[in-house]
């Protein structure tokens, strides 16, 4: 109940990943064959899951139906607020260029006041984009969120 659960989407690493400390991890890495897959790890042993695939394995069609959009929709928006409101923020950096530099430097004092208060908001003129965004959560507070409702 209260082993913390990390989500961290990082592009400038190249990371992106959920974990629960000690039980699982799944992050999705690239592959040469395919776009992408996902690799779950659960205690010491690893599976890959091909998602882009058209042929799927009994496993993944397993882990496929747990993750269901159709169990999903019963949920209501402000319950999805509140799921969301428990994750906490431990690190946010945006560094982003539209390529279209008036609408860069329209966004340069707004970047600029968001930066007065707190967060790492940055706005460039070469070409980049990145972002890291690193949460955490507690399956104790989840539960919470949808007992308290």
């Amino acid at each position: 109940m209260y082993v913390p659960i990390t989500v961290c989407i990082d592009t400038l690493k190249n990371e992106y990943y959920i974990n629960i400390q000690g039980l699982t991890k799944a992050s999705i890495e690239r592959h040469e064959k395919e776009l992408f897959r996902i690799k779950l790890k659960l205690l010491f042993l690893n599976y890959y899951i091909y998602p882009l695939k058209k042929k799927r394995s009994v496993k993944q069609k397993k882990i496929k139906k747990l993750f269901s959009l159709n169990q999903v929709k019963h949920l209501k928006l402000s319950r999805i607020l509140k799921l969301v409101k428990t994750f906490k923020i431990k690190r946010f950096f945006i560094d982003i260029d539209t390529g279209h530099f008036i609408l860069n430097a329209r966004l340069y004092p707004l970047f600029a006041l968001l930066n007065y208060n707190n967060g790492n908001y940055h706005i460039n003129f070469q070409g980049r984009n990145q972002m890291v965004l690193h949460l955490k959560n507690r399956p104790i507070r989840i539960i919470k969120s949808f007992i308290n409702f």
